[in-house]
């Protein structure tokens, strides 16, 4: 069955039609009757969509996961596309096995395995104390936890939200910390990089994953921190690390969101607990950066956003000169050079 328009195409004040999953669907009643609010996406991004009466009475159920064909008309609201639907089906079972879902599933642009061998190699490389090496070791060895850490996103919509999306983080924040480990002699930098590899590991179980990525029950009540506590705590307890480590690094996890206003179980109070909240940080607001920059090829300001209570602004860069390419190749080791963007 044919993609029809990728999302990331869809204009303002243009037709759109195509097939989309649903990732949340509620309905709500106007002036004019019921209707249907919708999310629709596909690998390329989401939209936001609304289904008016009377065509909205026609369903009594949209489920969340399920593959549509749409058509309509692209506006704006608050700045964003917004897409009124003027027909909408549910695919059936033949006509969803029929649709290629890569072509619906976000992923990260980076090859996943190129990624895993990536962390996996500095893991080998960091990790040189016994005990720090048998836990990390241990629990990559762990097959389903391994499959499931290599394709988590790592959240529901603000950075890194598709699959990959927790690799790709958490990749990313063990560089940081290694380089921030190189410059400050006063962090211990196997604790502060456990603390990268481990920081957002409950995630496995707070994110349902697939097309309809959403929290789970647990993910809700308890949430990423508290689980990535206790499932590294049988790890742990095998692992022969000494008991002041194992509570350093329980201690990263809970503190790393660095307020409890941002579900921080704790104050971030090691030096490694700070380096770790501004690691984790940087790198997601520099994927939301990104992301938003991509939808600018010009320049020029973003919408409000709403997570960083402010727009943002895509300013001109500083032409590139060949002292300055070999000066950014220095800086990066070879085996670095695929994922130098993350």
């Amino acid at each position: 069955m044919e993609k029809g328009i990728a999302v990331k195409d869809i204009a303002a004040g243009a037709e759109a039609e195509g097939v989309f999953a649903v990732t949340q669907a509620a309905q709500a009643q106007s002036r004019n009757g019921p209707y249907w609010r919708l999310t629709l996406a596909d690998a390329s991004g989401s939209v936001e969509a609304k289904i008016w009466s009377p065509l909205s009475q026609e369903f009594t159920e949209i489920p969340v996961g399920a593959l549509v064909w749409a058509e309509g008309r692209a506006g704006t609201y608050r700045e964003q596309v917004q897409l009124t639907i003027e027909h909408m089906r549910l695919l059936d079972e033949a006509e969803s096995a029929a649709v290629d879902l890569a072509a619906l599933m976000p992923a990260s642009p980076f090859p996943l395995d190129d990624m895993m061998d990536e962390l996996t190699g500095l893991i080998k490389e960091e990790m040189i104390h016994p005990g720090w090496r048998k836990l990390t070791q241990s629990v990559f060895r762990d097959e389903e936890l391994r499959a499931a850490f290599r394709v988590c996103p790592a959240a529901k919509g603000v950075h890194h939200a598709y699959a990959g999306g927790l690799l790709e983080h958490t990749l990313s924040v063990f560089r940081l910390c290694r380089r921030f480990a190189d410059q400050y002699a006063e962090l211990d930098r196997q604790t502060l990089l456990a603390g990268a590899l481990f920081h957002d590991f409950g995630k496995i179980r707070e994110f349902s994953g697939g097309i309809a990525n959403d929290y789970t029950d647990e993910g809700r009540l308890i949430g990423h921190l508290e689980l990535g506590v206790e499932m590294l705590a049988p790890f742990l307890a095998k692992s022969g690390l000494e008991e002041g480590l194992q509570r350093h690094l329980r201690h990263l996890i809970l503190s790393h969101h660095g307020t409890a206003e941002f579900g921080a179980v704790r104050l971030p109070q090691t030096a490694e607990a700070l380096a770790l909240h501004f690691a984790d940080n940087m790198d997601a607001k520099m994927a939301q950066c990104r992301d938003l920059f991509a939808q600018l090829p010009e320049g020029g300001w973003t919408p409000y956003q709403a997570t960083l209570n402010r727009a943002l602004y895509k300013g001109p860069r500083t032409p590139e000169t060949s002292a300055g390419k070999a000066r950014t190749k220095n800086r990066t080791a070879p085996r670095e050079e695929l994922l130098s963007l993350l």
